[in-house]
């Protein structure tokens, strides 16, 4: 089973009432795989730790950037900063940078919630230094 929350730069924000955690030095370590699309939607590059090489959670994130797109324009919203996926076995993040939509595919059982440090400290996330961590492959 797949949810996504799409939270807007607006008082009503869709996603209400995840804890806050206090911030970890350590949240590199919970990523377990990486996408990046262009600002269109379209994906670019996708990195996986070497032991788990799949790659079908790009599809789901794919799809809710398309969503995001069409939630947007249809309700006239303005300011999507981040989308969180939420699935069996692990958690996506979708940030909004300045050149790309990064996704983060996290290790759902390290990690409670998505706090607003987590989302701050993905937002300054360069995804291309996974080409140098030896523990990432680029698929």
């Amino acid at each position: 089973m797949t949810s996504i929350h799409m939270p807007v730069n607006r008082s009503s924000d869709l996603e209400v009432g995840l804890p806050m955690q206090e911030p970890s030095p350590s949240y590199s370590n919970l990523i377990i795989g990486a996408a990046v699309f262009d600002l269109n939607g379209l994906p670019k590059e996708y990195f996986a730790l070497n032991e788990n090489r799949d790659a079908g959670w790009v599809q789901t994130i794919f799809q809710a950037i398309g969503l995001q797109s069409l939630v947007m324009s249809s309700l006239k919203l303005e300011g999507f900063h981040h989308a969180i996926v939420h699935e069996t076995s692990h958690r996506s993040i979708v940030i909004r940078q300045r050149n790309r939509y990064t996704a983060l595919l996290l290790d759902q059982t390290r990690l409670d919630a998505i706090s607003e440090a987590f989302i701050a400290w993905a937002n300054e996330f360069d995804p291309s230094c996974l080409k140098a961590n030896q523990n990432f492959t680029a698929i």
